[in-house]
C-alpha cells in the first residue's frame, strides 16, 4: 500500500508546478460603451466568466441590457447614476423609482455590489451637483433599505483633483473650503453604512520624463517621504497615501478605499509622451500583481485594495486616439496584451456566439510570446539566445518588417515564436525559462507576419533544442523533488 504514495505526491506536485506557472488574478474592469462595433452584452458577460478571471465590472449607467447578460454568471456590476441625474435623486420618492426601475427587476440573480453616483462630481465645479451628491447618496440607500435590500453599497468616485497637495504623500489634503463641508460629511457616511471612498488614481495624468519608470511599477530610485521616513518606489502607492492622508487628516482613515479606475492607454497620438504597447503592459501587469499581493501601500500596509482597471474594450467613439486605447480587449474580445487574467495564461478570441469573425485566432494554431510579467531583460536573453541558433532573426532587423516597434519586448515576440515554430511546436519550445506564453491570437500585424507552422530549415540547431527541454525539465523536477521530499518527511514524522 505504501508504494503509490510517490506517485501520488509526484503528480500532486507536478499539478501545483503547471498552476504556479500560470498564475492569474482577480482584478474588476471598467465596462464602457462609447462604441459602435462591441460585442453584446451577453458575449461580454460568457467571455469574461468562461475566458477570465474578471469577476467584476463597473458600468457608466444602469444599462438593463448589460444587467440582464451579467444574471448567474457569479460577476458582480456595479451600477452608475448620471451625472445629470444627481439633483432629482436627492429626494426619496424619486431615489424610491430608480432603485425600483434600475435595482429590482435585476437583483439579486445579477449580483449588484455597487451603486456609483455620479463620476468625479468635484471635477465638474457645478455646485448644485455637488450639494446634492451627498443628499442623493443617503436618499438611494434609504431606498435601498426600505426594499430591503441590505447587500448594496453606495458611493461616488473622485478624480485626484479632490486633493490641494499630494506630493509627498504625507501631505496629502482635501482642497480648502471642500474638505469640512464636502469631504467630511460624505467620509462619516461611508463610516456609518460601511461603504469605500472610491478614486480613481491615474498615474498616466501625473508622470513627468523623469519619473516615467516610477510611474510604470519600472525600477527606479524611489521617492522618500521624510515625515513618515517611508520610501515609495512607484506612484500609484504614492497617489493612494496622499488621498488617506487627508483622510486621516479629517479623522476618517478607518473608511476602506476602492480604486474605481486606473489604466494606461497603448496606443496615443504621433510623439505622445509615456504612450505604448509596452507602457500599457508594465502598467497594467505589475499593477495588477501589486494590488493582489496584499503588500499595500506604506502609510496602509497588508491591504488588498479592490481595483478597477479601465477598461475592458478599446472604445472607437471617445474623442482622442488616447482615449481609444485604454481597452485590454479589441471588439473581437482578442487581447490587446495580457495582463494576467486570462484562464490558463492563453489568449482566445470570441466563443462560438460571437457574431465577430477572428481569422486570426483558431485553436489548431499557436504561437509564442512573452508573459505579461517578463521583463527586458530576460527578453533580451531570449533574443540573444534565439539569433544564435540559426533562426531567421532578419524580420526584427533595422529596414526588416518586424522591427518597429523597436523595443526589446516586441523583437523578443517574433524571436520567441520563430524559435517555437521552428524547432517542433513542442510545448517546452516556449519555456524560455518561464517567461513565454502560447496564445491562439495571432500577433501579427501591419507587414508584419508572424508564421504559425513555421519554414523548416535546412539544418536545424539539434543542440540548442535539446538544450531548451533540459533546462526546462531540469527546473521542473527541482520543484518536483523538493515537494516530495518535503511531504515523504511529513509522512514519516505522522
Amino acid at each position: 500500500m505504501a508504494k503509490p504514495i510517490p506517485f501520488l505526491l509526484l503528480l500532486l506536485a507536478f499539478q501545483l508546478f503547471l498552476r504556479s506557472s500560470t498564475a492569474a488574478y482577480s482584478i474588476g474592469v471598467n465596462y464602457g460603451t462609447v462604441a459602435d462595433n462591441l460585442p453584446t452584452p451577453s458575449q461580454v458577460a460568457n467571455f469574461l466568466k468562461t475566458k477570465t478571471t474578471i469577476d467584476r465590472i463597473k458600468i457608466f449607467d444602469a444599462n438593463p441590457d448589460i444587467l440582464r447578460a451579467f444574471a448567474n454568471t457569479g460577476i458582480s456590476v456595479t451600477v452608475t447614476v448620471g451625472n445629470g441625474d444627481i439633483p432629482s435623486l436627492a429626494k426619496l420618492p424619486a431615489a424610491k423609482a430608480w432603485i425600483a426601475a434600475n435595482i429590482l427587476p435585476y437583483h439579486p440573480k445579477t449580483i449588484i455590489k455597487y451603486i456609483a453616483v455620479g463620476n468625479e462630481i468635484l471635477a465638474t465645479s457645478d455646485k448644485s451637483l455637488i450639494a446634492h451628491t451627498l443628499p442623493a447618496m443617503k436618499a438611494l440607500k434609504s431606498a435601498l433599505e426600505l426594499a430591503n435590500i441590505t447587500n448594496i453599497q453606495v458611493s461616488t468616485p473622485h478624480s485626484l483633483g479632490i486633493l490641494s497637495s499630494s506630493e509627498p504623500p504625507s501631505t496629502g489634503r482635501f482642497r480648502k473650503g471642500y474638505d469640512t463641508r464636502i469631504f467630511a460629511p460624505i467620509l462619516e457616511f461611508h463610516r456609518q453604512t460601511k461603504s469605500p471612498f472610491m478614486v480613481n488614481p491615474y498615474p498616466f495624468f501625473g508622470f513627468k520624463a523623469e519619473t516615467l519608470n516610477y510611474a510604470l511599477f519600472k525600477p527606479n530610485g524611489g521617492v522618500f517621504d521624510a515625515a513618515t521616513g517611508k520610501n515609495y518606489t512607484n506612484m500609484f502607492d504614492a497617489q493612494l497615501d496622499a488621498i488617506f492622508s487627508a483622510m486621516k487628516k479629517l479623522g476618517y482613515e478607518d473608511v476602506d478605499i476602492v480604486v474605481a479606475e486606473t489604466g494606461w492607454p497603448s496606443v496615443g497620438d504621433p510623439n505622445q509622451p509615456g504612450v505604448s504597447l509596452e507602457n500599457a503592459v508594465s502598467y497594467n501587469a505589475n499593477l495588477v500583481k501589486h494590488v493582489n499581493s496584499g503588500k499595500g501601500t506604506p502609510l496602509m500596509p497588508n491591504r488588498t485594495f479592490e481595483t478597477y482597471l479601465f477598461a475592458l474594450f478599446n472604445e472607437n467613439l471617445k474623442p482622442t486616439i488616447s482615449e481609444r486605447n485604454f481597452g485590454l480587449f479589441k471588439p473581437d474580445l482578442s487581447p490587446v496584451y495580457d495582463v494576467g487574467v486570462l484562464r490558463n495564461g492563453q489568449a482566445h478570441g470570441p466563443t462560438a456566439a460571437t457574431t465577430a469573425a477572428a481569422p486570426s485566432s483558431s485553436l489548431d494554431r499557436r504561437w509564442c510570446v512573452p508573459k505579461s510579467d517578463a521583463g527586458d531583460e530576460a527578453l533580451q536573453k531570449n533574443i540573444d539566445y534565439v539569433c544564435s541558433n540559426r533562426v531567421d532573426c532578419r524580420a526584427i532587423q533595422a529596414g526588416g518588417p518586424c522591427f518597429d516597434p523597436n523595443t526589446v519586448r516586441s523583437h523578443a515576440s517574433y524571436a520567441m515564436n520563430a524559435y517555437y515554430q521552428t524547432f517542433g511546436r513542442h510545448d517546452y519550445n516556449c519555456d524560455f525559462n518561464g517567461s513565454g506564453v502560447l496564445t491562439t491570437v495571432n500577433p501579427s500585424y501591419e507587414a508584419c507576419n508572424y508564421p504559425f507552422d513555421g519554414q523548416k530549415m535546412e539544418e536545424r540547431s539539434v543542440a540548442g533544442g535539446s538544450m531548451r527541454l533540459t533546462c526546462g525539465v531540469k527546473e521542473m523536477l527541482v520543484v518536483v523533488s523538493s515537494f516530495i521530499f518535503v511531504h515523504v518527511h511529513l509522512l514519516f514524522i505522522l
